[in-house]
């Protein structure tokens, strides 16, 4: 299928864009004080503000976390249950479908024991793979990438074959492999769900799954969850929808994310309906040029804007598209149709945090994180929310400039 800007319909490969490590355009200056404009105080996140299991084992419910919602420079505090009230008529949440696999799988390369997690089914069949190798209580740590060749020996009699690096060659993470028939279910037979150091304890994979999860035919899905979603419960969607809000379901499959060297994203398939895509320029349409007078496109999750960023022209108008989209969005290139954005608390090396700013602008983007950690918010995918919309009365400008 054809791309629009910012989006490739074939399988990347070495040295494809997006691929690589290190920061892109302006994440080290933006939190470390580098050139440009004046940039925030650094700034870092306790070790104590980790969420380190669900909010349901912690509080009555999915639901039971807090929201941060920054409208412009100003900041309040709410209950994420009180989501309803922070949203309006007309407003359109912009939703990712994609359902979060068991992507971890124990294996051995030669006499070493490694982890084997699955990122990404390319369109030939081969599977993004990174192996890390095993740590105590249940967490991994990075381990150097390849060789090319290497056999990795799976549960079941299985085996999989490091055949090329996804990206440069050097400290290269991910490698394509080729893999045995079925991943899905080597998956579901002798997979988990992949975890992190922050985490106290391993989790059932429903914990990792969120409510507007559906199913791919083919059993793709995503290494990591679409973790912005995962406090919505039936109850309060079925609020959402009383109070006359719409929801446009679209797919970013997630690969999974670089836990230490927060490398930009790479190359993830996406796909962007034509209802989704019809309902999006209605509500814009019928808004006009007056934010404040109509519906707002808000992502949910910093998957959602990627996906929707991607389907949409230089013009605005977002297309039925999918395939492989590269995209990064910054404040240089910044958001052509999102408004708003409900999205967790990234890290201050995250890359997330240049789509935050395109949203945003970087004053209010500053405030709401000063808010975020005097305020003891959590962090991570078990953590606090963000709502981020736009000031429609002084409209961003005077509080935060978009641009370099």
């Amino acid at each position: 299928m054809v791309t629009t800007d910012g989006a490739r319909a074939d399988v990347p490969g070495p040295g494809s864009a997006g691929a690589g490590g290190g920061p892109v355009d302006g994440v080290a200056r933006l939190w470390a004080g580098g050139g440009g404009p004046e940039a925030p105080v650094a700034w870092r996140v306790p070790d104590a503000l980790s969420a380190r299991v669900p909010a349901e084992q912690r509080g009555s419910g999915r639901d039971d976390v807090r929201l941060l919602v920054s409208r412009g420079c100003a900041v309040s505090h709410h209950a994420f249950r009180e989501l309803p009230g922070q949203v309006r008529a007309g407003d359109v949440l912009v939703v990712n479908t994609s359902m979060t696999l068991p992507a971890a799988v124990n294996g051995r390369v030669g006499g070493e024991r490694v982890v084997v997690h699955f990122s990404t089914r390319g369109a030939d069949g081969r599977w993004a793979v990174e192996l890390r190798a095993p740590g105590g209580a249940g967490v991994t740590g990075p381990r150097p990438g390849g060789p090319a060749g290497a056999v990795v020996r799976l549960p079941g009699g299985r085996a999989l074959v490091l055949e090329e690096p996804l990206g440069p060659a050097a400290g290269a993470r991910l490698w394509w492999a080729r893999t045995p028939e079925q991943v899905p279910e080597l998956l579901r037979r002798y997979g988990r769900p992949i975890r992190y150091g922050y985490t106290e304890r391993d989790q059932p994979l429903s914990a990792y799954r969120t409510v507007f999860a559906t199913p791919s035919p083919d059993g793709s899905g995503s290494a990591e969850m679409p973790s912005a979603a995962r406090p919505f419960t039936a109850p309060l969607v079925a609020a959402l929808v009383r109070r006359g809000v719409l929801f446009a379901p679209l797919s970013l499959h997630t690969g999974v994310a670089s836990a230490e060297a927060h490398e930009p994203p790479y190359p993830e398939r996406f796909a962007v309906p034509a209802a989704t895509a019809w309902l999006v320029n209605a509500v814009r349409a019928a808004r006009g040029e007056d934010r404040a007078a109509g519906g707002r496109v808000i992502a949910v999750g910093t998957t959602a804007v990627r996906a929707l960023e991607s389907a949409a022209g230089a013009d605005g108008v977002v297309r039925p598209a999918g395939g492989w989209t590269d995209l990064v969005v910054t404040p240089r290139r910044g958001v052509r149709v999102v408004d708003g954005l409900l999205t967790g608390l990234h890290e201050p090396e995250a890359s997330h945090l240049l789509m935050l700013e395109a949203v945003a602008g970087r004053e209010a983007l500053r405030l709401g994180y000063e808010a975020a950690l005097q305020e003891r918010y959590l962090w991570h995918e078990f953590g606090d929310l963000h709502l981020i919309l736009p000031d429609e009365e002084c409209d961003a400008p005077n509080c935060s400039s978009n641009e370099w």
